[in-house]
């Protein structure tokens, strides 16, 4: 099995129980942490192997503690065009891992958590398998096809991150499809569920975004 990395966001973590236990069922993945969120790692009696961003909010006292611990603190200007989710993605790059899970990226502001979810596309033209995954859903996006093993009935919605996607077609799915577009602006994805335990979604041209909800 490759190398996992999980990117901790600063966003909403509702339950960081949830978190702790994603940890360990991924077999002690390189943790890399959006400054703030080195603060729920406090709480979860985690070390992050790396601290990024402009440490505009996390305190000097929770900085200093991991720097003793061993994490590694890497730190940029205010002023900069990337936010700190993307550079905490390229530090995950240079890694070269076969997955990437990334928390803390949805809840709070709007503005975060869109770009955190149009960031997915770099990890797709970079052909890592990477989601956004928190309590009740996880996000993904695909430019060919993918497989989805869960429960019959369980909810998946998709949107195109494109102007448009061509050649959809959704086999095992309670509302198939063939050959479809999906333009923006008509988001006639929303609420499809899967017909039985796996489904198949396939795309011939543009970007899907995939949005699973764990929880039915």
């Amino acid at each position: 099995m490759g190398r996992t990395v999980f990117v901790i966001s600063n966003g909403a973590i509702r339950d960081t129980s949830f978190l702790a236990d994603q940890i360990i069922r991924s077999d002690d993945p390189v943790i890399i942490c959006t400054d703030g969120a080195a603060e729920r790692m406090r709480e979860i009696g985690r070390v992050p192997d790396m601290i990024v961003g402009d440490m505009d909010s996390i305190g000097e006292e929770t900085l200093s503690y991991f720097k003793g611990k061993g994490s590694r603190i890497v730190r940029h200007p205010a002023a900069k065009d990337e936010t700190d989710t993307q550079i905490a993605l390229e530090c995950a790059f240079e890694m070269a891992p076969e997955r990437i899970r990334i928390f803390g990226a949805l809840g709070g502001r709007i503005d975060h958590a869109l770009a955190n979810i149009s960031l997915l596309v770099m990890c797709v033209e970079r052909g890592i398998d990477t989601k956004i995954v928190d309590e009740e859903c996880e996000l993904f996006v695909i430019n060919d096809s993918c497989v989805i093993e869960g429960r019959k009935g369980e909810t998946v919605s998709l949107l195109p991150l494109s102007s448009d996607v061509r050649g959809i077609t959704l086999d095992g799915f309670e509302y198939p499809l063939t050959g479809a577009t999906m333009e923006i602006g008509v988001p006639y994805g929303i609420s499809n569920r899967l017909a039985g335990p796996r489904g198949v979604i396939s795309v011939e041209s543009g970007y899907l975004l995939v949005i699973r909800q764990v929880k039915i």
